[in-house]
């Protein structure tokens, strides 16, 4: 009997492309609103829908091609794995492809978004390393590390030496002695932080 846990949940694609596309499409308009202000001729503020408006579409409809592809074809195979990210890649890469209407171009930035992005998914779909253990607590993980890099501080004092904050065991009564020994003088040992503190 199968557990409960490897049932796979269908999602709203239709919904999901909509939402992506306007996110997408928001996100055109702000580049087509950049390369209309960069153009040389005083064009109006109308030229990021009449000048460069063909960016807004193609951000538009990759990225909702993208998004519904991807999880319709999780709905259609029943499985959410880096496939549906290829397979959702290969057709918004198409749609760019088309702006060039060549096949060549069709299929060239289809396979390369495909790879890129199912590449990107398959190794974990982040860019900052390998995703942490979400059962263990940050700070104990932390001191692991530390522990596991530590040197005995006997060993760095043989290494760097006495001074500059390393400090080992008895370095008071060995300064003490040392100045003494050198200079003749004799220094007084530390007394308690708490002198002169008020309750």
């Amino acid at each position: 009997m199968a557990s409960q846990d490897n049932v796979y949940q269908p999602k709203d694609a239709v919904t999901a492309g909509i939402k992506s596309t306007l996110v997408t499409g928001a996100a055109g308009a702000l580049i087509s609103s950049v390369q209309n202000t960069l153009t040389k001729q005083n064009v109006t503020a109308w030229g990021i829908f009449t000048r460069t408006g063909g960016t807004i579409a193609v951000f538009a409809a990759m990225g909702g091609t993208y998004e519904f592809t991807k999880l319709a074809s999780a709905n259609l195979r029943e499985k959410d794995d880096s496939w549906n990210t290829a397979i959702g890649g290969f057709l918004a890469g198409s749609v760019l492809g088309m702006r060039f209407r060549t096949m060549p171009a069709v299929l060239g930035y289809g396979a390369g978004l495909a790879v890129l992005l199912g590449t990107f998914d398959y190794t974990g779909g982040v860019l900052t390393g390998y995703e942490k253990d979400p059962n263990v607590d940050e700070y104990d993980r932390k001191e692991q590390l530390r522990k596991n890099r530590r040197r005995p501080i006997q060993e760095t004092i043989n290494d760097l030496g006495e001074g500059r904050g390393i400090y080992g065991p008895g370095y008071e009564e060995r300064r003490r002695e040392r100045i003494k020994q050198n200079y003749g003088i004799h220094v007084p040992a530390k007394e308690s932080m708490l002198v002169g503190r008020r309750d």
